[in-house]
């Protein structure tokens, strides 16, 4: 497992390199106007979504951004499941975005500044434990390894947590654990989400909502 960890986070300072020239290249005011127009309904038009059900994405990593747009555009294939992700919603969202538009929307939510929530201070003490030390006994590692003590995520392969809603980041989590979420790198988050009860996901849910 810590070598696959160890893979997957050379992968992303690669990529991360590659898509900061990429990046360079974005229009955020064209973002802006897609974000006003296309996303804003959902995700509100600086990304600080106010629906517990959608995720915040203001501040979240372009390339990670553009990365699930993709995913949310490609087939469905379920002979690949690490290629798509399968969202009604979001894959008619998507259909007619260009990849220019994914990256110029992605590039001006990155530049937003994210908003921080406030949750169960009894959970968030159990929320912490698990992301910064992991669970031993279950052979879990700390979060942080991947998404960063500040839970600012790694682009483009590990997404920003801080701030995030936790219905959102306790539904993806347990989706990944289900099998119904496959797009992360090296299985490593179906990996983890797999040793993780109900009450240990709840827990990192909270502690990451305030996080920054």
């Amino acid at each position: 497992m810590k070598h696959t960890r160890l893979v997957a986070l050379l992968l992303a300072t690669v990529l991360a390199s590659a898509a900061s020239a990429e990046a360079s290249k974005a229009d955020p005011a064209k973002g802006q106007k897609i974000a006003s127009t296309v996303c804003a309904a959902c995700h509100a038009a600086d990304g600080n979504s106010t629906v517990p059900a959608n995720p915040r994405l203001a501040g979240q990593p372009a390339d990670y951004l553009v990365k699930q747009l993709k995913a949310f555009k490609a087939p469905v294939d379920p002979k690949k499941p690490e290629s798509y992700r399968d969202n009604a919603t979001m894959r008619g969202m998507v259909a007619n975005l260009s990849e220019e538009d994914m990256l110029n929307v992605a590039v001006y939510f990155e530049s937003q500044k994210a908003k921080f929530g406030v949750t169960d201070t009894k959970l968030r003490a159990q929320g912490e434990k698990i992301y910064r030390g992991g669970i031993a006994s279950k052979g879990v590692p700390a979060c942080m390894a991947c998404h960063g003590p500040t839970g600012a995520g790694m682009p483009s392969q590990f997404p920003r947590l801080g701030g995030q809603h936790p219905a959102y980041v306790e539904a993806q989590m347990k989706a990944f654990r289900d099998g119904k979420r496959a797009n992360d790198p090296a299985k490593m988050m179906r990996s983890v989400a797999a040793k993780l009860s109900d009450d240990d996901i709840k827990a990192v849910a909270a502690f990451v909502a305030g996080l920054h």
